[in-house]
């Protein structure tokens, strides 16, 4: 009897424990901003309102930041005045509770630790709460919710909590939108070049763009032999090629200027990937690389690239038919072990969707470009996505690629942020070659010799700027994509 009386006492204990909080380090801290404002700023960069447990400390919080932000004095007569004067904390007014907690502050010196203490309690009510709906999803799941699905939401919720130190992804106040938009002005005004966005290594691209942009879902679209898995793979090292971390306040690094790379290559495999990116980079046919048939000083080079290749963080899926889930859970655990800053992938058409939407491709291709958009917003990365163009493009006189011509284009055009079409004319031209000696074909080889070397780059579809059509300088030899050089910029000529 006296086991079983414990067993229930036990069982009562677990059923009414409180979740962790610390309202004295809470006080502490309050009081430390009151009597001194600096320690405002020792915390404010990882420090939330929601961070709080007592909710009248999140509005003391909220209102005291509010006005060092502001660059006015936050004490206790100067706050007062925001807060509801009529509720009570005990015994206690507002106001008195308010001189109570400057009165009893302790130094700045301690507030890191007090804000730091706050924070991870925060992140452990977080855990619980995740933790407690997965089990009661578990044990009452709706019929239409597969197990995979709630791994899928589950794990998605601890990423963000890791990543943010929040999950709720309820609203947030317009002032925390405009910070960041704020934020994301500096940071183009520091980084190189001057892009609010990541730079693709290509000026003329990030001249139209801005670079590459956090959250966009960038297609990258194009026939077959155009170019675009080249040009996805000259940008991927670009970036790679560029990195240069920055540390953060919490002691994390950011990309500065350039980023880590993950590249999703459905269609090649990791070896034939880096084959082309030595070849861009060595100014050695790949051809010949895999042949073998490279003398002694192309090998030294060879060697020198494949050096480079190993320090830059360019990391690389192999993974053939990979569903968007799996994707998504790769690219989160990526980005928490190695960081994250641009994903490629290669391409659309080649990934598979959930089990329900097998069998009827167009449903496949939106649940997977709807996915991929949610996952660059989640991540906060630029996502290129290649894809297909259907064959209506071979029946027009002007191959230049449109909207339409995207393979199952709906969900396509309208979940991307941008759409980019890789076109060159000395494809077509070099395959319709006139019977020679006739002024058809002097014709012809005239225009061959003013496109050999030149491609196009079709923004067809901008959210953030113009539409535009980019000339570039495609190398087919090396697979390289390069700015176009300008003959106002060339040197004098003699014929």
């Amino acid at each position: 009897m006296a086991d079983a009386a414990r067993k229930m006492d036990d069982d009562a204990a677990a059923l009414y424990r409180e979740a962790p909080s610390n309202i004295e380090a809470e006080q502490a801290l309050l009081g430390a901003m009151l009597v001194n404002n600096d320690a405002y700023y020792v915390v404010h960069d990882f420090l939330k309102p929601d961070h709080f447990f007592e909710p009248l400390h999140r509005e003391i919080f909220a209102k005291t930041s509010e006005m060092i932000r502001m660059g006015k004095i936050a004490n206790p007569v100067t706050i007062k005045t925001f807060l509801a004067a009529g509720d009570k904390v005990g015994d206690l007014t507002v106001a008195q509770y308010l001189a109570r907690l400057a009165a009893e502050a302790t130094t700045i010196i301690n507030a890191s630790d007090y804000g730091r203490a706050i924070y991870d309690l925060a992140i452990r009510r977080s855990l619980i709460r995740i933790g407690e709906d997965v089990v009661n999803i578990a044990f009452d799941a709706p019929l239409d919710m597969e197990p995979k699905a709630q791994i899928e939401d589950a794990e998605r919720r601890l990423f963000e909590l890791a990543e943010t130190g929040r999950y709720d992804g309820g609203f947030q106040s317009f002032t925390e939108a405009v910070t960041l938009a704020v934020e994301m002005a500096t940071a183009a005004k520091d980084r190189d070049g001057g892009l609010s966005g990541v730079s693709s290594g290509i000026s003329a691209l990030d001249r139209s763009m801005g670079g590459l942009q956090a959250s966009d879902l960038i297609i990258l679209a194009g026939r077959p032999a155009m170019g675009k898995t080249s040009l996805a793979t000259n940008i991927a090292f670009n970036i790679a090629a560029a990195y240069e971390p920055a540390e953060q306040a919490d002691g994390s690094f950011k990309a500065k200027n350039g980023g880590v790379v993950g590249f999703f290559s459905l269609e090649m495999s990791a070896e034939q990937l880096a084959t082309r990116i030595i070849s861009e980079q060595t100014e050695i046919s790949s051809s010949k690389i895999r042949r073998g048939n490279i003398n002694d000083q192309e090998l030294v080079k060879l060697v020198g690239c494949s050096e480079t290749m190993q320090r830059i963080p360019l990391y690389i899926d192999q993974t053939g038919g990979i569903s968007i889930a799996q994707l998504s859970a790769r690219a989160r655990r990526l980005k928490r072990q190695r960081g994250l800053d641009v994903m490629v992938i290669d391409y659309v058409q080649l990934m598979q969707g959930s089990s329900r939407t097998q069998g009827n491709r167009v449903q496949e291709i939106t649940e997977i470009t709807t996915g991929l958009k949610a996952l660059a917003k989640e991540l906060a990365v630029p996502i290129i996505a290649l894809s297909q163009l259907s064959r209506q493009v071979e029946n027009r006189d002007d191959k230049r690629p449109q909207l339409a011509d995207l393979r199952e284009s709906g969900s396509i055009e309208q979940d991307a942020d941008v759409v980019m079409f890789v076109y060159r004319e000395e494809y077509y031209l070099a395959n319709r070659e006139p019977k020679p000696g006739t002024d058809d074909h002097l014709k012809w080889e005239q225009a061959l010799n003013e496109t050999r070397g030149k491609a196009e780059v079709i923004i067809a579809k901008q959210r953030h700027g113009p539409t535009a059509t980019v000339p570039l300088a495609f190398q087919a030899e090396y697979t390289r994509f390069t700015d176009l050089a300008d003959d106002s910029y060339l040197p004098e000529r003699f014929e």
